[in-house]
């Protein structure tokens, strides 16, 4: 059975429940497992992970924010500016740890691009841009 994650990260917004609700379903269709992140990329920093159930989203596509809950964690910061930085490793070692198959990055434009890194570092990476900025390349609109 493949094993999903999603995670939230950035500023949180309405819309973002519904996007976890829509991904649960699919991954139930599909007869994957779906597991949520808290707070975003820290989150998957320290392996704080829960498995969702259909009681966890029944009832959250009219609620505004994100159950999972978000920070503005950037992995990536710290090696961008200094060339140090183990927390691209860390999150790598713990997506293999997990026995993940894929992740789910529901975000504006940092979290796309820490997104898009994390893919270029081998990761399987589905991006669901958020955004009112306007400001994710080949997007006119998002959720």
């Amino acid at each position: 059975m493949k094993k999903n994650a999603v995670l939230t990260s950035g500023g949180d917004a309405q819309g973002m429940n519904a996007a976890i609700y829509g991904i649960f379903g699919r991954a139930q269709e599909l007869g994957y497992e779906l597991y949520g992140i808290r707070n975003g990329y820290a989150g998957l920093l320290r392996e704080d992970i829960v498995k969702l159930h259909r009681e966890d989203v029944r009832h959250i596509v009219a609620k505004g924010g994100t159950i999972l809950g978000t920070s503005r964690e950037k992995p990536f910061r710290k090696l961008l500016a200094s060339g140090e930085s183990e927390k691209p490793q860390v999150i790598i070692q713990n997506y293999e740890e997990l026995g993940l198959d894929c992740l789910v990055c529901i975000g504006g434009n940092g979290t796309q691009k820490t997104a898009g890194m994390l893919s270029a570092l081998g990761l399987n990476i589905i991006g669901v841009p958020k955004t009112i900025d306007n400001d994710v390349w080949g997007t006119d609109i998002t959720f």
